[in-house]
């Protein structure tokens, strides 16, 4: 049962996360970045991991949702759509984005500290002194990329929404 569940939790999850990369209106693409953040919520649930469950709806969905959606509503959507975002080609930013995502999973599948079957919180005792032991133990490499990651998404939110001088 609990197998099903998170096949279901995972396709939708994989379904949102690719509209949120292929949908024409920034709109839409926010409000299915949403849907997928609670399918990770609910995932954790099933990790039986409620607190990462809560931390998550709580910083992504509230926090950052906010943030993306002010973002989105700051810019001129219609003027932003009409301007190529890489004026050289989109090539180059296809090269790197492969490069980087390449070097993660030679990164995930050679290192023998992840394992995607075994729990994050596990029962009884202090769950959140567990968690922090395992976040900034085990899973500090992870961690760590989640913030990068989102640092660079905050800087070119903050490009995106600047206007141009002259």
């Amino acid at each position: 049962m609990d197998q099903g569940f998170f096949l279901l939790f995972a396709a939708v999850s994989v379904i949102t996360a690719l509209t949120v990369v292929l949908a024409r209106n920034p709109v839409h693409s926010a409000l299915a970045l949403m849907a997928c953040f609670l399918q990770v919520s609910a995932i954790f649930v099933l990790l039986q991991a409620p607190l990462l469950a809560v931390i998550q709806i709580f910083v992504y969905v509230g926090a950052i949702m906010v943030l993306f959606l002010f973002v989105i509503m700051m810019i001129d959507v219609r003027e932003a759509v009409l301007q190529r975002f890489l004026p050289g080609g989109n090539l180059p930013a296809l090269v790197l984005l492969v490069l980087l995502g390449a070097e993660m999973l030679v990164l995930v599948l050679w290192s023998n500290r992840f394992s995607v079957m075994e729990p994050v919180a596990m029962r009884g005792g202090d769950d959140v002194r567990q968690l922090g032991t395992a976040l900034f133990a085990d899973y500090l490499l992870p961690f760590e990329t989640a913030s990068v990651i989102l640092l660079a998404a905050l800087v070119g939110a903050i490009m995106l929404a600047r206007k141009e001088q002259g």
